[in-house]
């Protein structure tokens, strides 16, 4: 069968840039795609690029797109290369939703880790998200100098309740020296922070292997794995810690589903900004990951992001107004 294509290029302006290692990020851009089948059905998938991560960039993936026919085969959605992998993930995900009508609802705060601003500003953002029953919060380190964002964290850790847990998220923009005075004081509070996410750039893995043996506080990668293949190398490589899944840039959600129930990985599925289409593709993934990998239930998603852009609805029949809007 044969199925009638069509993408429209989004631009959504955070609603308060968000600054990391990787430097400000203002505008969150990306392609919606849309297939029908010839009984005139109509499914939403979402390309959502992340290039300093290591996908493809918008404009290659705008230049895929546009070289594509009107009707395209299901062996030529499925025949995507792996250097597209936002390309691959979008429009595996618009084939499902054309053949499943069913999807899990929005998840719970509960069971979302909620990302806070960068630097002092986390200090008065935490409550209203606490409040609206996010007991995981995300903060980014390796931003402002060691002496500042160790007083904001102890700050922050004397306000937040006891039943709250912190991620810390260096983006991979610390020295080792950094990472293991980091790590020094995580373990003298372990019971408070959860883990931290790539303390060191992906290119030092046999240091990460080694402080993640030495310290009791859990590393997690998530530069590092930006691929699925990246990730099977880490995999046998022997990484024993936390993966970080940024499923909307690994490529074909398929085969990653099929190496998570092979190999049940201490696995974190993470949001990269998705507009309501992808944020519901990747919310399928992930419960059907959890199932996979139990051992992981325990742990909030990485998808408390919804603050940071504007709404834009999370219900299917919502989809077709949004699609509108773009045209």
């Amino acid at each position: 069968m044969a199925y009638e294509f069509d993408y429209r290029v989004y631009r959504r302006p955070f609603r308060k840039p968000l600054l990391t290692h990787h430097g400000l990020w203002e505008v969150r851009e990306g392609i919606v795609v849309r297939l029908t089948n010839r009984h005139g059905k109509v499914a939403y998938g979402e390309i959502s690029p992340l290039p300093w991560f290591g996908s493809e960039t918008l404009e290659q993936a705008v230049h895929f797109c546009s070289q594509l026919p009107t009707w395209l085969s299901e062996s030529a959605i499925f025949s995507i290369l792996p250097t597209l992998p936002a390309c691959q993930f979008g429009f595996e995900t618009v084939f499902r939703n054309l053949h499943q009508d069913i999807h899990y609802s929005e998840l719970p705060p509960l069971r979302c880790a909620a990302l806070l601003p960068t630097g002092e500003a986390a200090l008065s953002s935490w409550r209203p998200l606490w409040a609206q029953g996010h007991r995981t919060f995300k903060w980014k380190i390796g931003v402002a100098p060691l002496a500042h964002e160790r007083r904001w964290l102890e700050s922050l850790l004397g306000q937040v309740p006891l039943g709250a847990k912190i991620r810390l998220d260096a983006n991979g923009g610390l020295d080792e020296l950094t990472a293991r005075h980091w790590l020094d004081w995580c373990d003298r509070t372990h019971h408070r922070i959860e883990y931290i996410e790539q303390p060191l750039p992906p290119h030092h893995f046999p240091e990460l292997l080694k402080l993640s043996r030495r310290y009791q506080t859990p590393i997690a990668l998530d530069e590092s794995i930006a691929s699925l293949e990246q990730l099977k190398t880490y995999y046998y490589r022997g990484w024993e810690g936390v993966y970080i899944l940024k499923a909307a840039i690994m490529g074909s959600p398929h085969r990653l589903k099929q190496f998570c129930q092979q190999h049940p990985i201490d696995g974190v599925i993470s949001s990269v900004f998705e507009t309501a289409i992808g944020r519901q593709a990747v919310i399928d993934l992930a419960i059907e990951l959890q199932e996979m990998m139990p051992h992981t239930a325990h742990r909030a998603m990485g998808l408390g992001t919804a603050q940071w852009l504007p709404s834009d609805g999370l219900n299917q029949p919502n989809w077709d107004h949004f699609w509108q809007r773009l045209s």
